[in-house]
């Protein structure tokens, strides 16, 4: 599991390329792609896009998927290894927040934690409250 912030990170895309190297078949990265930042959004921070092209382009088997679609993440995971001899990317492509109206696509929630009020409003509107 990788977030796109983790791919500013030089000793990842070392791993990344390592990985072909060895024909790791056995290797999965799901990427949360959701272009949010501690700092910023991806794109005023490191701009990572098109970031599927880039995993290819090192070699690995990609996938996109919708990372909020759980059929869709069953399914890509049925079929791995995604190629003979190469590692498999899923690209999830997420909204920070889904779900919740104050805290969907808002850097804000990046690392902020809510408060019993807010926990419960987020629930609510999840369909998860008790």
């Amino acid at each position: 599991m990788l977030s796109d912030g983790e791919l500013d990170e030089g000793s990842n895309w070392e791993a990344i390329l390592f990985a072909p190297q060895h024909q790791l078949d056995n290797l999965v990265a799901i990427v949360d792609y959701n272009k949010i930042q501690s700092l910023g959004s991806v794109r005023e921070v490191l701009e990572l896009g098109p970031l599927a092209e880039k995993f290819r382009a090192f070699r690995w088997a990609v996938k996109e998927i919708d990372g909020h679609n759980h059929d869709e993440i069953r399914a890509a995971l049925r079929q791995l290894p995604f190629a003979r001899g190469r590692p498999s990317c899923l690209v999830a492509h997420t909204v920070k927040g889904k779900g919740v109206d104050y805290m969907e696509n808002q850097l804000l929630w990046h690392y902020r934690t809510p408060n019993a009020e807010q926990v419960q409003r987020a629930l609510n509107q999840l369909g998860c409250a008790p």
